[in-house]
């Protein structure tokens, strides 16, 4: 089989220029597309710091750089749980709320490019194929399934 007739080196493929678009639009703001993620995945009210990984499948060493980085610069603040002194509550600063503004205009702003060219009907059977995708990814044992 070709590679690049594999599903896998589609979703890479694509994945890979989107990144190449949002770390370039980032980097105008001093920030990664990772950083523009993590903003979009904290709610208003704070979340705490271990939904955050799982919520958008990145792994924990990632993420805790990223929000350290966050910290440092300004964007987040680290708060304990007033419920659960365990837990740890990020939340996002002025700075924050104003990069998460800019970072979702971004993303707004390219599925609507992609969204403006491609056919609606094609869009959808798309979307419901990529949920299907990865709900038998999650299935895991995906090898053991001959």
């Amino acid at each position: 089989m070709r590679q690049e007739k594999t599903i896998d080196f589609q979703i890479r493929g694509a994945w890979a220029k989107i990144a190449r678009i949002y770390n370039a639009e980032a980097s105008n703001f001093g920030g990664t597309m990772s950083i523009g993620y993590i903003l979009l995945n904290i709610d208003k009210n704070g979340s705490p710091s271990t939904s955050l990984g799982p919520k958008m499948g990145m792994e924990s060493t990632s993420l805790t750089r990223s929000l350290k980085k966050m910290e440092e610069n300004g964007l987040i603040t680290r708060m304990a749980d007033i419920g659960d002194k365990r837990r740890v509550i990020i939340k996002l600063t002025k700075e924050g709320l104003q990069l998460r503004k800019t970072s979702k205009k971004h993303v707004i702003q390219l599925n609507n490019q992609l969204r403006s060219k491609i056919d609606g009907e094609k869009m959808e059977v798309f979307m419901d194929v990529i949920k299907e995708i990865n709900t038998i990814l999650d299935r895991n044992g995906i090898f053991n399934d001959d």
